[in-house]
């Protein structure tokens, strides 16, 4: 009997903010990074994604520099202090709710998402979805080097990423009753036009006009009840 696939982008979607974004504002309230500058260059980044003119390995060569220089004991110990501190209060009921739904149901899941396994991988566990589909920062030695390893999971890299996934485990789109996949941002507009059932969750403003022009279902997971249009 044929499954079907669940996928769901991290960054406002199944978060209500952005977790890349939140991790070098955090290094900067610590003290680990120059502030005036990743400030700067944090805005900038942000902005470009938001405008869909983002580098993506211009980003990643300022987002993963700062895990080659401290020893993985020291990052994991930040990073708990961080899911506490900014992640668990940005992961909604409703959005909780909705990857229970998927879950309970046996969808096969995971999160896509451009944000680095780094950062990703504990907000994953914490949802309960097993499978993640990330960025990968490089390690040498059990240090991270500061570079991605692969290709990044960001726009088209997105398809490529789940493809190669589902071929690891003897499975491809057909595999599948019906796939989906939520997003808020237009720049997963190659996946999103990939799957059956794309779904615009609290959607940016191209997204939105191109998910009501598409006749695409539009989610709300910032609401107390999810709300859908």
């Amino acid at each position: 009997m044929m499954v079907n696939l669940s996928l769901f982008d991290l960054d406002n979607t199944l978060l209500a903010g952005d977790s890349d974004f939140e991790w070098a504002q955090f290094l900067i309230r610590k003290g680990l990074v120059d502030a005036e500058l990743y400030e700067a260059k944090n805005a900038e980044f942000y902005a470009q994604y938001q405008a869909g003119t983002l580098d993506i390995h211009a980003f990643l060569d300022f987002q993963l520099a700062p895990l080659a220089r401290h020893e993985r004991r020291t990052l994991e110990a930040l990073h708990a202090e961080f899911m506490r501190e900014v992640i668990e209060p940005m992961m909604t009921p409703a959005a909780k709710a909705l990857v229970r739904e998927h879950l309970a149901a046996g969808d096969v899941a995971a999160i896509v998402t451009a944000t680095n396994a780094f950062v990703t991988g504990p907000i994953a566990r914490a949802f309960g979805i097993c499978h993640l589909i990330a960025t990968i920062p490089e390690q040498q030695d059990g240090r991270f080097t500061g570079r991605c390893r692969g290709t990044p999971a960001f726009q088209a890299g997105k398809i490529a990423r789940v493809e190669s996934w589902l071929e690891s485990l003897g499975l491809w789109w057909t595999s599948f009753s019906r796939t989906t996949f939520y997003s808020d941002s237009h720049n997963d507009l190659p996946l999103l036009e990939r799957v059956d059932e794309p779904v615009a969750v609290d959607p940016d403003e191209r997204l939105r006009m191109h998910a009501l022009t598409h006749g695409w279902r539009i989610l709300s997971l910032r609401e107390a009840s999810p709300a859908t249009c």
